[in-house]
């Protein structure tokens, strides 16, 4: 596409927008304008090419597309069939799998699917049916008991949350962790790492129906080949969300051992963060699992969103590119040299480094909680999230630890000279915040005090830093 088209394009779109309702034409442009010069390090945040994004505004938005290809429950649906086949076609060659269902609308969805597949595989239950006449809400915490154990009393043994789990790996406000009796694995408190020993000690003694592994905040490599073994030895079905390090997997930095999809039987994704698509999610499988998992419509999905499988489709094609593969090897060495230049700085760092896309600060070393350093960074023109560490006194909301991702920084072209600027600005910023105080005096978690001038100088920096860099150069919207 030139880039005259692309900027027709958007421009021509947000004019038709404005024509209807200009408010949400503004937020558009101005969400635009943010990210072009604010430093976007939040590990799950990338930014898709303008093919992926024009792919979403179209005319599949219009259609239902209930059932699967060859076999909807609406008819009409032969150019959904098309794009929905040709997604998962560039799912199954790019990850080397089996099977690859790409209709959940997200990270969270496409759990579930793989969730109700494993449960669906093992057992067919009266209970289920008995208890799908009522709203899930109404169901108490003997009602869902009861249930587990009618379904052969499920266990999931996966990630804490503390060590860079997801709330989705069986915890206890998401709803998986209603279906299923859960128990997690830490991390070694020394070093920060995944003790394998400890993990298979845990499935011995907890005998879990689904072994998961996959993080959103663990910032080293994992050996599924090891945990895969783990999960033959106590019957366990082994499941991995691949969420974070899919580009990772996709772009061949992760391979062998580490690469997640020869090893368990059923993995699930998104198609965003590294993978750098849609906002979306996708399952892939071993053939065992496959008519199960395409059931995930109606099971546990609405109807498929045939704008954004298009979408998905371009986004996987692309990822096919032999430049995806350098692409996905700088992410980490960005990751790697904003790891050794806060490390330098005096940063502390859970497990002192990183292997992959991810980096997480202990920030209590600085003085602060995750909540107030989050906050001082993004008044800096630097956005990033707060995260919890191992062992986290703060808890899951205030928390000690702030998450920084290098994906999207790495679209934009930036490298690890960059990334040493980078490290610079933020621990300028969490060096010149201080923790502030209630009103009775005691200590805030929230509260910070950080010179509004130099939060402005980091800001102006930052936006320096990237202009050499420019977001969606090809998009002049003016």
């Amino acid at each position: 596409m030139s880039r005259n088209a692309e900027s027709t394009a958007f421009r021509s779109a947000l004019e038709v927008i404005r024509a209807v309702e200009p408010r949400v034409a503004d937020a558009i442009g101005a969400e635009l304008t943010d990210q072009r010069e604010s430093l976007k390090l939040i590990a799950s945040e990338n930014y898709a090419s303008p093919a992926t994004l024009l792919a979403m505004g179209n005319w599949f938005s219009d259609k239902y597309a209930e059932g699967t290809v060859g076999r909807r429950f609406y008819a009409g649906c032969q150019n959904v069939d098309t794009v929905e086949a040709l997604a998962a076609e560039h799912a199954r060659e790019l990850f080397g799998a089996a099977h690859a269902y790409v209709q959940p609308h997200s990270g969270i969805d496409a759990n579930l699917v793989a969730f109700w597949a494993v449960l669906a595989d093992r057992v067919e239950s009266p209970a289920l049916k008995k208890a799908q006449v009522r709203q899930v809400n109404d169901l108490t915490e003997a009602d869902w008991f009861a249930l587990r154990r009618e379904l052969g009393n499920q266990r999931m043994l996966g990630m804490s949350l503390d060590a860079g789990g997801h709330l989705t790996h069986g915890f206890r406000p998401n709803i998986s962790g209603k279906m299923f009796d859960q128990r997690s694995y830490g991390t070694d408190p020394s070093t920060g790492l995944i003790d394998y020993d400890r993990v298979a000690e845990a499935a011995r003694e907890f005998k879990p129906l689904i072994l998961v592994g996959g993080y959103s905040a663990y910032p080293r490599k994992v050996n599924f080949r090891i945990l895969r073994e783990i999960a033959d030895s106590v019957g366990a079905t082994f499941m991995v969300d691949m969420a974070h390090f899919a580009g990772l997997v996709a772009g061949k930095v992760f391979t062998g051992d580490f690469d997640p999809v020869p090893h368990a039987h059923i993995v699930t994704t998104t198609t965003h963060k590294s993978l750098r698509g849609p906002r979306g999610g996708m399952v892939l499988c071993q053939p065992e699992l496959a008519d199960q998992v395409d059931r995930g419509c109606p099971m546990v999905l609405g109807g498929p969103l045939p704008h954004v499988m298009a979408a998905k489709a371009v986004a996987l094609a692309e990822a096919r590119r032999p430049d995806f593969a350098d692409y996905a090897q700088r992410i980490v060495d960005n990751a790697q040299a904003l790891a050794e230049g806060l490390l330098r700085r005096g940063a502390k760092l859970v497990t002192g480094g990183t292997d992959n896309h991810l980096v997480l600060i202990d920030v209590s070393g600085y003085g602060l909680t995750g909540r107030q350093a989050e906050q001082a960074l993004l008044d800096s023109g630097i956005v990033t999230n707060r995260n919890s560490v191992p062992q986290d006194p703060n808890g899951a909301w205030y928390t000690s630890g702030i998450r920084v991702g290098t994906p999207a920084l790495t679209t934009r072209g930036l490298g690890t000279a960059e990334m040493d600027q980078t490290a610079e600005l933020m621990h300028t910023v969490l060096t010149q915040t201080t923790a502030g105080a209630n009103a009775d005096g005691t200590p805030s978690k929230a509260k910070y005090t950080l010179d509004p001038a130099l939060a402005d100088k980091i800001a102006r920096q930052a936006t320096d830093l990237l202009a050499p860099h420019p977001l969606y150069p090809a998009v002049d919207l003016t």
